[in-house]
């Protein structure tokens, strides 16, 4: 009886590049980055840099909504790259829109609420 221990342990070649390759054998191989995973962000991360920036202007309503549109700029731009998918984008829309309309207690009231920065909020557009 031959023993498959050889057969099917894990070949890895170095390739030029960084480019690794792994497989079982006899089910082929597959090329993938050394080292290089990217790093998309995720909806947490851009709620909490948009709940940052809204907090360190929670006195300044107007700055603060300076600050959202530039933010809103990134997060177009990253959609437009594939960074950011189409329900994060229409979350952080939704969450500037409310922002972008909110007089100074409105503004207040928007960073107070818990709820408002949680992934998955829809803004209960109905209920206004």
């Amino acid at each position: 009886m031959h023993s498959l221990i050889g057969s099917q342990s894990i070949k890895k070649l170095v390739l030029v590049e960084g480019m690794t390759e792994m497989g079982w054998w006899p089910f082929g191989k597959r090329r993938e980055p050394a080292g290089n995973d990217p790093h998309m962000r995720g909806a947490r991360a851009w709620i909490q840099d948009l709940r940052e920036i809204c907090e360190k202007n929670y006195n300044n309503p107007t700055m603060g909504q300076s600050r959202v549109r530039e933010m809103q700029v990134e997060w177009t731009d990253s959609h437009r790259k594939g960074e950011v998918d189409d329900a994060l984008l229409q979350g952080l829309d939704r969450r500037a829109f409310r922002l972008l309309r909110a007089d100074e207690k409105e503004w207040i009231a928007w960073l107070d609420d818990e709820d408002f920065w949680e992934p998955g909020w829809k803004g209960g557009f109905e209920s206004e």
